[in-house]
């Protein structure tokens, strides 16, 4: 018996914009990339943008190799504010927060240089990043709290934890 090809959901508006619900206190910005001869120029912070109550405090830049996973972290003190610079990302989170209207939630987010875009990850979401694409990926993150190394606000958990219902893998397309 063959079996019957399903209907595809719709995930995006026809102005492009996505479709489905985000983690409470999750938000998305995608700022304009700006390409002519030389190169291209894309903003990283702006407060016209309105994420966040005051100016970055901390900031640092991470790298993935192809495949890896970088996570599970939550922090209890800190929002992350992250954007993707090269390669591709997916930005996967869970919320485990008591009492929050998403616990139990995940989403996954994918971005590259072609379609850059910050993301504000709630204090007590937990977050990890997969590079899905064929080359080193870059993201920078904005903590709202610089980086206490005597006292790091990060508790991590691995890969394939218990904890968390969902599982990094290399995935057929369809």
């Amino acid at each position: 018996m063959q079996a019957k090809p399903q209907k595809e959901a719709q995930t995006v508006t026809p102005e492009g914009k996505r479709i489905g619900k985000l983690i409470d206190g999750v938000r998305l910005h995608f700022p304009e990339t700006h390409p002519d001869e030389r190169g291209d120029l894309c903003e990283i912070f702006n407060p016209a943008w309105g994420l966040r109550e005051s100016p970055p405090v901390y900031a640092y830049q991470v790298t993935v190799r192809p495949g890896k996973v970088r996570g599970w972290v939550v922090h209890e003190e800190q929002d992350d504010w992250l954007i993707v610079s090269f390669g591709t990302l997916k930005i996967v989170l869970y919320d485990d927060r008591e009492g929050s209207p998403s616990r139990g939630m995940l989403n996954e987010i994918c971005l590259s240089e072609h379609n850059r875009g910050v993301v504000v990850i709630p204090r007590a979401v937990f977050h990890a990043v997969q590079n899905i694409g064929e080359k080193p990926a870059m993201f920078i993150n904005f903590p709202t709290q610089p980086y206490r190394h005597e006292n790091p606000d990060k508790y991590r958990l691995p890969p394939d934890s218990d904890v968390i219902p969902y599982r990094f893998e290399s995935r057929l397309g369809w």
